[in-house]
């Protein structure tokens, strides 16, 4: 039987995800990635073959379709010993007073009710197994609010404060807990809040070397791979150029 770790990482067809998964896939883990794009999804297949890659499509706000596609893995793949909660969005940039109302149940329903959905169906069995660790993704969002980003920022400060109590849950049942809070990344996030306008979006890139995903995913790997005996709990990783969640030193 396999003594590879199988790492469940939601929101692997694209960005943090998709780079994450490429990382432990190369480094020896098992991979489970789930997402939408069934396409992108199936790449990391084509790429590892299907011994090292098995995908589950579904959307993380759809509590049945997540309890069901996790119930239902093969018995070789049910254990999971790693769950990266990295599924999530940012929709609009608005003052509250003109927010779209979809787009607040959206990044709610991704950021925070689909991460709790996806917990709740992997947690029992690490519970189980006095043994497993959860990397929730968060963001710099969820440590300092900054104007026309309420919602968004609402959601991560709540993802912030489940990874707290989670760990607090957890330490007597053998569950690693932790967060990783990037400032900015250069992914797909900022086309997918400015509805796809990607001009608007490249703007928000420029006069500065971003994060890539790959910088998170390496981080990743080395939070995972520590003895034991150690949880690094929370980082808090920012491009040099970055102090803070609005101080960016720009070079245009």
């Amino acid at each position: 039987m396999s003594q590879k770790k199988t790492a469940l990482i939601t929101g692997a067809s694209s960005g943090i995800g998709r780079a994450t998964a490429f990382t432990l896939a190369q480094q020896g883990f098992r991979i489970i990635a789930t997402g939408r794009r069934t396409d992108r999804l199936q790449e990391l297949v084509e790429q590892f073959g299907q011994g090292t890659v098995k995908t589950l499509a579904f959307d993380v706000r759809d509590k049945a379709a997540v309890q069901e596609a996790i119930a239902g893995l093969p018995a070789e793949w049910s254990t999971i010993d790693v769950l990266i909660n990295n599924a999530g969005n940012a929709h609009g940039l608005a003052p509250i007073q003109s927010g779209d109302v979809d787009d607040w149940d959206a990044m709610l329903d991704i950021n925070v009710k689909g991460l709790l959905y996806v917990i709740k169906a992997v947690l029992p069995g690490m519970v189980a197994r006095k043994s497993g660790h959860i990397i929730n993704i968060g963001s710099i969002a969820g440590k300092e609010a900054y104007a026309n980003g309420n919602v968004y920022c609402a959601s991560k400060f709540a993802v912030d404060a489940l990874s707290k109590a989670m760990r607090i849950d957890l330490v007597q049942e053998g569950v690693k807990v932790s967060e990783v809070n990037p400032g900015a990344v250069e992914t797909e996030f900022s086309e997918v809040r400015f509805k796809g306008d990607k001009e608007r979006a490249a703007t928000v890139y420029k006069g500065y070397e971003a994060l890539q995903a790959e910088d998170i995913a390496d981080l990743i790997h080395f939070m995972l791979t520590r003895p034991a005996r150690v949880n690094i709990a929370e980082v808090l990783i920012l491009p040099a150029a970055q102090a803070s969640a609005t101080v960016m030193h720009k070079q245009l």
